[in-house]
Parts: C-alpha cells; sequence; structure tokens
C-alpha cells in the first residue's frame, strides 16, 4: 500500500478522536452528576460503598451502598459507555436506605455514588475496582 497525503491526514484525524474519547466519557459522568445533584456541593460523611477490589469478571460486580436516611442513591461506572448504573430511590417507610446489587464494568475504573439526604444535600463516595476481564464488550 503506497502511503498518501490523504491517508496520513485520515490516520492522523482516527488518532485524534481516539485521543479525545475518554475526556468526553469523563465530561459525560460530570454532566450525570451535575443532573443528579443540581450543581450543589457533595459532601464526602453519611455514606458507605462496598465493593471488591479486584474483580476477575467484569459482567458481574457485586456492590453494596449504605446511606442512613438517603431519599434517593445513584450509582455510576467511570468508565463505562453511559456511567449511570443503577438508582435507587426509598421512600418514608423504607426499613433501611441501602442497596446490594451487582453491575457490569468495561474495565478497571471508579464507581462513584452518590446520596441526596432529606435536608436536600448530597454526600458522595468512590472506590477503585480492577477488572480483569471487561464486561462492556472487552
Amino acid at each position: 500500500m503506497k502511503l498518501t497525503r490523504r491517508h496520513t491526514l485520515m490516520m492522523a484525524f482516527g488518532s485524534a478522536v481516539a485521543a479525545l474519547l475518554p475526556v468526553r466519557a469523563f465530561a459525560a459522568l460530570e454532566d450525570d452528576i451535575a443532573a443528579f445533584t443540581g450543581g450543589a456541593n457533595v459532601g464526602s460523611e453519611g455514606i458507605t460503598l462496598i465493593a471488591p477490589e479486584i474483580a476477575e469478571n467484569g459482567n458481574t460486580v457485586p456492590i453494596e451502598v449504605i446511606a442512613p436516611g438517603a431519599t434517593a442513591i445513584i450509582v455510576f461506572a467511570s468508565g463505562n459507555p453511559v456511567p449511570a448504573v443503577a438508582t435507587f430511590n426509598f421512600g418514608p417507610l423504607a426499613a433501611s436506605q441501602s442497596a446490594v446489587t451487582r453491575i457490569r464494568l468495561a474495565g478497571t475504573q471508579d464507581v462513584v455514588a452518590i446520596a441526596r439526604m432529606p435536608d436536600g444535600t448530597f454526600v458522595q463516595t468512590s472506590q477503585e475496582v480492577k477488572v480483569t476481564i471487561g464486561g462492556c464488550g472487552g
């Protein structure tokens, strides 16, 4: 194959697009967090995220989120194509404000949990989960 100017420009454009993809995914996470919190300041006390440090298979990663008194909890996976993974809403008759589930992770990434408290404040926690086999097509 003969390398022409057109081929060189196409390869350069493809490289630039590939380099910008992770930045766009991070921006999507920040937009989703801002949509949930309404741009409010987020604290760090009052929420617990339990996730494995290393997950052998990204298809089923067990997590548990506990936020006593919360009205809603949202879970994000920062490296997934769609960062919002789960939302849990709690009514006044909820026995506890906790959730246990399994999520799918595309690869090693941070799992972020944010809880909306009854007084309108928000608390956040995160944990890195190292995935040895990706779950979202990888």
